[in-house]
C-alpha cells in the first residue's frame, strides 16, 4: 500500500525560567517529524519517538505505514545529538506532539511506538500522564511540562530499559580515572591483551565486573553533582561544564554468547566491534554535560526508567524483541514484560532479527504483521 510523507513542524514557546539553549530565539522550541499517512483513512496513530534519533526511514515505520498504518516520527529538540539532552525536555516535546496529534491531525487514538531507547520514553511519557509526578530535573532546575495525554495503547519494539540502565551495562569498569583513557586497570580490562577473563566467564567474576560498572556510573554522578554545585556557586545558576565519558562498550555479553543468549554473533554489537566502539568518538555517552549527565545518565538519578514507570502502564501492551539483536538483548523485554501492569500486555520474538531488520525484508515482514494483527484484535485498525 502506498503512503504520502508529509513533512511537519511544531512550534511552541517555553516559559520564562525553564529554557535551555535549545530553547530558540525567545524560548521557542522549534520541532520537525514526519506523517507516514497512508490512503486508506484511520482514526488511530502510531508515534515513533526516540529521545534523539530520527526515525522517518527506520524499516519499522515505513513497513507499518506500508501496510496501511499511520504512522508519526515525531522528533526532538535534540536531533541526533544527546550530548545536552535533558529527557524531562524530551517528554515536553513528546507531550506536544501527542497532543498535535489529537488536536490538529484529528487523530481519536495514539499508540506510543516505543523503539530501542523510545521504549523507555514512551514508558516515562505514559507515567506522567497518568500520574505527574515531575516539576523539575535530576538537577534541580524548573521545567514546566504541559498535561499530557494518555497512550490508549503500548508498543515496546527491540526497547532496552533505560538510557541510565543500558549505559551502565556497558560500562568499561577498568577505567581508572575520567580524565585519562589510557589509565585502564588490566584486572578489568575487558579488551586487554591478554584479557583477564575468557567465556564463559566465571560467575563471581562477572558479578564483580557488574558491581564496578554500576560503581562508576555512581562516581561520575557524584562528580557531576559536585562539579554543577560549584559551578552554581562560582559562575551563577546557568553555568555548565562538557565533558568525555571514556569506555562505554564493555559489556561481557557481547564476547561470551551464554550471558544473556540469543542468536546474536559473538564479538559484534550493534555500533560494529565493541573492542573499536568501546572508545570511539560515536560511542554512547561519550559527550555529555553534568546537567545531561543526571537527567539521562545516571542510574540514581535519570527519571527516565522504564521499569520504574512501566508500573503506570495498564494500557494494552506489546512487546517484541528479535532473536539475533544485538543492541537490546532478551533481558530487557523481560524485564519491561514484567514490570508492565497491564492485564493485556502481549510478548512475540521474531526469530532471527535483528536490531533494526536490515537488510531482512521477511523478519519486517514479520514484525509488521505481528503489529498490525494485535492492533486489528483491538480494534486500532
Amino acid at each position: 500500500m502506498s503512503f504520502g510523507r508529509i513533512p511537519l513542524h511544531l512550534v511552541f514557546r517555553e516559559a520564562e525560567g525553564v529554557r535551555d539553549s535549545y530553547g530558540g530565539i525567545g524560548g521557542l522550541v522549534a520541532l520537525q517529524g514526519h506523517l507516514l499517512k497512508p490512503e486508506t483513512p484511520s482514526e488511530t496513530l502510531l508515534i515513533f519517538m526516540h529521545p534523539m534519533g530520527i526515525m522517518h526511514y527506520l524499516p519499522m515505520p515505513v513497513g507499518l505505514a506500508s501496510a496501511g498504518i499511520h504512522c508519526l516520527s515525531a522528533v526532538s529538540r535534540y536531533p541526533n545529538n544527546d550530548s545536552a539532552l535533558i529527557m524531562e525536555k524530551v517528554l515536553v516535546d513528546l507531550a506536544h506532539w501527542v497532543a498535535h496529534a489529537k488536536t490538529e491531525l484529528g487523530y481519536r487514538r495514539v499508540v506510543l511506538a516505543g523503539w530501542s531507547g523510545g521504549g523507555s520514553l514512551a514508558l516515562f511519557y505514559q507515567r506522567q500522564a497518568v500520574a505527574p509526578f515531575l516539576a523539575d530535573t535530576p538537577a534541580g532546575d524548573p521545567v514546566e511540562i504541559p498535561p499530557c495525554i494518555p497512550a490508549d495503547a503500548m508498543l515496546q519494539l527491540a526497547a532496552h530499559v533505560s538510557r541510565a540502565g543500558t549505559l551502565t551495562e556497558w560500562l568499561d569498569p577498568s577505567v581508572l580515572d575520567e580524565t585519562d583513557p589510557f589509565a585502564r586497570d588490566p584486572a578489568w580490562n575487558l579488551y586487554a591483551d591478554p584479557p583477564p577473563a575468557a567465556p564463559p566467564y566465571p560467575a563471581d567474576w562477572l558479578a564483580e565486573f557488574r558491581a564496578r560498572q554500576v560503581a562508576r556510573n555512581r562516581r561520575i554522578t557524584a562528580w557531576a553533582e559536585e562539579r554543577l554545585e560549584r559551578l552554581r556557586r562560582t559562575q551563577g545558576p546557568h553555568a555548565e561544564q562538557a565533558f568525555i565519558v571514556h569506555g562505554t562498550m564493555a559489556d561481557p555479553r557481547w564476547l561470551d554468547p551464554a550471558i544473556d543468549p540469543n542468536d546474536r554473533t559473538p564479538g559484534r554489537c550493534y555500533l560494529g566491534d565493541p573492542r573499536l566502539i568501546n572508545d570511539a568518538p560515536g560511542g554512547l555517552a561519550r559527550w555529555s554535560t553534568t546537567r545531561s549527565w543526571l537527567s539521562q545518565w545516571g542510574l540514581e538519578t535519570s527519571r527516565a526508567d522504564g521499569l520504574a514507570c512501566a508500573a503506570f502502564c495498564e494500557v494494552p501492551t506489546l512487546v517484541i524483541d528479535n532473536s539475533a539483536d544485538d543492541a537490546c538483548t532478551p533481558s530487557h523485554a523481560e524485564r519491561i514484560f514484567a514490570a508492565v501492569a497491564a492485564t493485556d500486555k502481549t510478548r512475540v520474538t521474531i526469530a532471527g532479527a535483528t536490531h533494526y531488520y536490515a537488510f531482512q525484508p521477511d523478519k519486517l515482514a514479520e514484525a509488521v504483521a505481528t503489529v498490525r494483527n494485535w492492533l486489528l484484535a483491538r480494534g486500532f485498525v
